[in-house]
């Protein structure tokens, strides 16, 4: 028997910027200051893994405790 392996989700620039509210052009300067990983498929493809660009986020610190 041969177990089925979750393989990770890939999103383009305009679906990762609709997932996260941004606009491509954010989610571009992110990736090039690395806050979102990418990889790039061929020439020109760019794609995110969906659990990276969830990881780019972060928590902002509240004042009440």
């Amino acid at each position: 028997m041969s177990r089925k392996r979750d393989l990770p989700v890939y999103v383009s620039l305009d679906e990762a910027a609709e997932m996260m509210s941004m606009s491509t052009r954010t989610i571009r300067r992110r990736i090039s200051d690395g806050t979102i990983p990418a990889y790039q498929c061929g020439r020109r493809a760019i794609r995110i893994r969906v659990d990276e660009l969830e990881a780019a986020l972060r928590r902002i610190p509240s004042a009440r405790r």
